[in-house]
């Protein structure tokens, strides 16, 4: 209890190849480290949860 643990997972390639950002259409990249998916276009971060992109824009976080 007490706090998340950070863990890398590996998304499948085809996956990453039919996702978009559902707030702009454009195309998204996994990034490992953070353990996120985020859209190239508008920059938008999704969280990945037990190795399952939340592409809902009401759970991203916007660019920094």
């Amino acid at each position: 209890m007490g706090g998340e643990e950070a863990t890398t997972v590996l998304l499948d390639e085809r996956l990453l190849e039919i996702l978009v950002c559902p707030a702009c259409r454009g195309d998204v990249e996994h990034k490992e480290r953070r353990n996120v998916v985020l859209c190239t276009a508008c920059g938008l971060r999704y969280p990945v949860r037990d190795g399952i992109p939340v592409m809902l824009v009401d759970e991203a976080q916007a660019p920094r």
